[in-house]
């Protein structure tokens, strides 16, 4: 027996005093009496399932005998259906053929326009005719195949204007297009996902990859700071042990030096002390042979009381008044200084180290293509006057440098360079960079070197561009010439003419671009190559006295 007949179809539930309306569909008697509640003001009642409508609203009396009937059913193990098993909700695809409460959809049909349940749809599987029909899961979107023109089927599509049409269509107002079936479409379509579905696969599959090739950098970055974090921790250590040991050695000198210096004036002060002890004596004898009256009795005693002893050497005697360990002070001030100014350079290298670390490498495509990018990587840049040659003058906080005709009073130093008009930066240049250098007169070269560059001596192993530790663009009036290891470029490079220049460095991916700096940036030479070591920003100017050379403060 069909259990669904003995449900009510608003509450979906088994009939509780079931009544029958005159349509002939039964509900129970609160679910109809609430359904025709919502309709009282349009005094027309109707039935939830037929719609059939009824004028007046119907008394509403207990089926006695449909009760009846549904006790002794519940007694054998009746049950209520499930909500959702039969009936099609408010999302789900009804059946297009079910009468009264629309079960739901099984399957649709293309050919047909409509959806059918189970039940209804047992036909297209029966029928010779029917079983050619094309049936999908249950689709809302069927009347969506319906052209709003011709009121046809489209089976066609206009590969003109990329839209589906019927046939009608493609006689009227899609006439001498190119129209294929429907069908035909969607096998070219087809081939075209599965292409696009094989690349998506295929990409998946690849930034899966590149996926756990970041989880291996996770961890490897992760490993590496510890490792540095722990071998950094333990060279300072050592480096504080050493200082340690080395003050512990100084106050061990200092005073074993000590004890030496005063065990050797106390062992003086004694022998001044004996000696005085002694002379007192001898005072006090001549004292009193001074007064024996009897002269034979002087005369005779004089001789061995005047006789003096050998006096101790005044001049061993050489005071310094306090300035005895104070050059000991000195030397380890200047020690202190020295290490002072190692650790202050030497730290702003490894800061920028540390920060620079960049686990992907650079892409030469991400290069800026405008001034403002560029100005994102804007260092300011000092010079550092330990380097410069000594005819050059430095100025505006050591950013501008000047030919001067007479040389300068700077103390030497070994990093000065001796041989060409040449200085380098104080800070050392690691990721990405940008500086501009701003020139006056005959000429300049504009350049990076490794701080170890030669100072001195062959100038094939001292100037900007003639060696392996150096690249240098060099400007004048006429042209722009790149060199490096002593090689120029086969020609010289093109480009507008500018009393600017702007240089970029991206010290990972190995990229080092010169441009002219006007109106708009336009590239003068780029190189691509391998830096191993951090670089300096450097300026060489002929000797042309009031050429001069500023590096400009970027905003």
């Amino acid at each position: 027996m069909d259990q669904t007949k003995f449900c009510c179809s608003v509450c979906l539930d088994l009939l509780k005093d079931p009544v029958t309306i005159p349509c002939g569909h039964s509900y129970c008697m609160n679910c109809i009496k609430s359904f025709w509640d919502e309709e009282e003001k349009k005094k027309i009642y109707s039935c939830p399932q037929c719609r059939q409508t009824f004028t007046p609203r119907p008394v509403l009396v207990k089926n006695t005998m449909f009760s009846d009937l549904l006790e002794e059913l519940k007694k054998t193990g009746l049950q209520a259906a499930p909500a959702d098993h039969c009936y099609a909700g408010p999302e789900d695809v009804a059946c297009d053929v079910c009468n009264g409460r629309k079960m739901k959809a099984f399957k649709s049909c293309l050919f047909c326009l409509a959806s059918y349940c189970e039940k209804h749809l047992q036909t297209h599987y029966d029928a010779a005719a029917l079983k050619k029909h094309k049936l999908v899961e249950p689709s809302k979107k069927l009347q969506e195949n319906i052209c709003s023109r011709h009121d046809e089927v489209m089976k066609m599509f206009c590969r003109t204007d990329q839209q589906s049409i019927c046939y009608l269509c493609s006689v009227d107002e899609h006439k001498g297009h190119d129209t294929v079936s429907a069908a035909a479409e969607r096998t070219e379509r087809q081939r075209e996902l599965e292409v696009s579905r094989q690349n998506i696969q295929q990409r998946i599959q690849d930034r899966e990859k590149d996926v756990k090739l970041l989880q291996q950098d996770v961890e490897a970055i992760n490993q590496s700071a510890d490792q540095t974090v722990e071998h950094s921790e333990k060279i300072f250590t050592e480096l504080i042990h050493l200082i340690q040991k080395r003050s512990s050695d100084v106050k061990q000198q200092i005073r074993s030096q000590q004890e030496t210096e005063v065990s050797r004036v106390k062992e003086l002060e004694e022998k001044l002390e004996q000696e005085i002890t002694e002379l007192k004596r001898k005072d006090a004898e001549l004292k009193q042979l001074s007064h024996t009256e009897d002269h034979i009795q002087f005369l005779h005693n004089y001789p061995s009381l005047s006789a003096l002893s050998e006096s101790t050497d005044s001049s061993s005697i050489n005071i310094r008044p306090l300035s005895y360990f104070e050059d000991v002070t000195a030397a380890v001030s200047e020690v202190r200084d020295k290490l002072q100014d190692i650790l202050r350079e030497e730290w702003t290298n490894i800061s920028l180290i540390a920060t620079e670390v960049d686990v992907l490498l650079s892409d030469p495509q991400a290069e800026p293509k405008t001034r403002a990018g560029f100005l994102k990587y804007s260092r300011e840049i000092t010079l550092d006057p330990n380097t410069a040659h000594k005819q050059l003058l430095l100025s505006e906080g050591n950013r501008k440098v000047t030919v001067m005709n007479q040389q300068q009073s700077y103390s030497d130093h070994p990093d000065r360079f001796t041989d060409r008009c040449q200085v380098l930066s104080r800070e050392s240049l690691t990721g990405r960079c940008y500086w501009e250098v701003e020139w006056r007169g005959g000429g300049v070269s504009v350049a990076v070197a490794y701080k170890n560059i030669n100072r001195a001596g062959n100038w094939k192993k001292s100037i900007f561009g003639r060696n392996d530790k150096s690249w240098s663009l060099d400007c004048n009036n006429n042209s722009y010439t790149f060199r490096y290891n002593n090689i120029q470029t086969r020609s010289q490079v093109s480009g507008p003419r500018s009393s600017r220049v702007g240089v970029y460095l991206d010290h990972r991916a190995g990229i080092l671009s010169f441009y002219s700096v006007s109106e708009t940036m336009t590239l003068l030479h780029r190189v691509q190559t391998t830096f191993t070591q951090p670089l300096c920003a450097g300026l060489r100017l002929y000797y042309d006295y009031g050429d001069t050379v500023e590096l400009i403060k970027l905003k």
